[in-house]
């Protein structure tokens, strides 16, 4: 077979089933784990002791246990409480917890660059503590934060492939089976790798608009009009 042969016929049509599983995976799991980790950094930064216990707990398992681990323990682990998960739905919760811990500390490093004097000034206004957090301290974090939580989306594009180690056939399972099956291991790991630099370059580029377009001008990060 040649390689012309082999890439149109062989490679294209399994990456571009791969490479959906693997956009699929990312489109759950990014949003969700923004999401947690917004809510874990919340809870550090503001929650009661129990809440921060929890929180903190949350984070250094998640930051201490290799990804990889994870997978296997909701995958191959759980079924042993009784709980049997497809590979999506583990590849999906383990690539959120993964993704929450590491943005929760990016955001909760945000909120405390945040003055002290805006919390106090929206409670004299009579906001709420929580009132205050959502529309005064978190978007301001969460611009600041933008950086780190773009970084860790980019990480979540490459660490979905180990959603194969778990028998889910993304983007690197379709090319592993490929190059077993042909034993054409150079041709086939070389156009994955294609796929996945492509990958991260689109990221990197709309990251990079978003975070000119909402990033807080120099003169307003210097001197809040709260403050």
């Amino acid at each position: 077979m040649d390689q012309i042969t082999f890439l149109t016929q062989i490679i294209a049509p399994a990456f571009a089933s791969g490479l959906l599983m693997t956009l699929a995976l990312i489109a759950v799991a990014a949003p969700f784990g923004f999401l947690l980790g917004s809510a874990v950094a919340v809870g550090r930064a503001y929650g009661s002791p129990g809440v921060r216990l929890a929180a903190k707990g949350f984070v250094i398992f998640c930051k201490g246990c290799p990804l990889l681990l994870l997978l296997f323990i909701l995958y191959f682990g759980m079924p042993s409480v009784g709980i049997v998960l497809t590979p999506f739905v583990a590849s999906v919760i383990g690539f959120i917890c993964c993704n929450a811990a590491y943005n929760s500390e990016y955001i909760r490093g945000a909120i405390h660059s945040i003055k002290d004097g805006q919390m106090t000034a929206a409670q004299a206004l009579g906001m709420s503590k929580w009132q205050a957090v959502r529309w005064i301290v978190l978007p301001q974090a969460l611009r600041k934060a933008f950086p780190g939580i773009t970084n860790e989306f980019i990480y979540l594009v490459k660490y979905s492939s180990l959603a194969y180690m778990i028998t889910l056939i993304e983007l690197t399972g379709a090319a592993k089976m490929i190059a077993t099956k042909y034993f054409m291991y150079n041709e086939t790991f070389f156009c994955v790798g294609i796929v996945y630099l492509m990958l991260v370059t689109i990221t990197t580029i709309a990251a990079h608009f978003i975070e000119k377009k909402y990033a807080i001008p120099a003169g307003q990060a210097a001197c809040s009009p709260i403050a």
